[in-house]
């Protein structure tokens, strides 16, 4: 008897269990629960074959394909799950909990494994984390002008003991135009969501925590509904900095990566620039002459962001006026300044 149970039971497994997910590879790209690796029964193609065979000939012919098709690597599937456990359990799953999930935990149990199935499959898990992204938690927002180091100061308040969740680190894009420089490829808006979610299923329900101020959208990774509407009504501290201070972070992390990167970046928010200032900017980068391409950039998301805070509530904004790039200070501030929320 395979042992299934609920997805709140299945999560606190895995965190001592080894998750495997044994739906299709092209399943698994578009979002899995985070940490589970693929194993999968079928092939995109081979599922689709099933699929096929089941609408026109029922579930039996189904059936027989699908050990016609998964009979040669089953071998190889079995090593794999056996190289992932150290004490013979394991946890798997497939979209709701039905044949592929029972299938592979049957020929598991069969080497001695001890399996246990998420009753309900992905869909399960999937329900859990949106409706707990829905849930009303504390945040703060970190606020502040392009290049002010807000990425860095989250960190440095991660490594000091506070709640913080890098939403640009999960969605693997800055929020700019320039966000995609120097990221790896960005997850599907779907699996963005299973990492927030088992981010935020580790922290604590009644103690804040630090996200930085993002649009709807971080690339093309679109955040929950539920979790934007939080974060967009929660408190913000804003730091603001002058051009000067920000100038050389920027110029550093920016000049690193090839000019025609830069130069397409530009182009593409040549709406937004205007012909003359985006013409402007490229001849400067052309030139190596950086801090004026960044200069006319930031008059543009300066002009922007001030406008977006504005059209925040009364009393929604605190502003954290610097003069330094120093990390530690600049987190001294916004920490003294969040007190007065508490």
């Amino acid at each position: 008897m395979i042992r299934r149970v609920p997805a709140e039971s299945f999560m606190d497994l895995s965190k001592r269990v080894p998750v495997i997910d044994v739906r299709s590879p092209g399943e698994y790209l578009r979002g899995h629960i985070p940490g589970a690796v693929n194993i999968p029964l079928f092939s995109d193609v081979q599922r689709a074959v099933v699929g096929a065979v089941y609408t026109h000939q029922g579930r039996a012919e189904a059936a027989a394909k699908a050990l016609e098709l998964v009979a040669p690597d089953l071998e190889g599937k079995l090593k794999k799950a056996l190289g992932y456990t150290a004490k013979g359990e394991i946890l798997l799953y497939c979209w709701r909990g039905g044949m592929r999930s029972e299938s592979m935990a049957w020929m598991f149990s069969l080497a001695g494994l001890k399996p246990c199935v998420l009753e309900g499959g992905y869909k399960a898990f999937r329900n859990m984390a949106l409706t707990s992204l829905s849930e009303k938690r504390k945040y703060i927002v970190l606020g502040g002008l392009t290049g002010s180091g807000k990425t860095k100061i989250l960190n440095h308040f991660s490594s000091s003991g506070h709640q913080v969740v890098d939403l640009e680190g999960l969605a693997c894009h800055k929020g700019s135009a320039f966000g995609s420089l120097g990221m790896p490829g960005q997850p599907t808006t779907e699996h963005f969501a299973n990492t927030l979610f088992s981010q935020l299923s580790l922290m604590e329900s009644d103690i804040p925590v630090w996200v930085e101020d993002e649009s709807r959208n971080i690339g093309t990774v679109f955040l929950p509904d539920p979790f934007f509407c939080q974060i967009h009504e929660a408190p913000v501290i804003a730091l603001m900095m002058p051009v000067e201070v920000r100038l050389p972070r920027l110029i550093e992390e920016y000049t690193s990566f090839p000019k025609e990167r830069i130069i397409a970046s530009l182009e593409r928010i040549t709406k937004r620039l205007g012909g003359d200032n985006t013409r402007k900017a490229v001849e400067a980068v052309s030139c190596n002459d950086f801090a004026t391409a960044i200069r006319i950039v930031l008059e543009y998301y300066d002009r922007t962001y001030r406008y977006g805070l504005s059209q925040r509530r009364e009393g929604q904004v605190t502003v954290v006026e610097t003069d330094t790039d120093s990390v530690e200070i600049n987190a001294v501030r916004i920490i003294e300044a969040a007190s007065s929320l508490v």
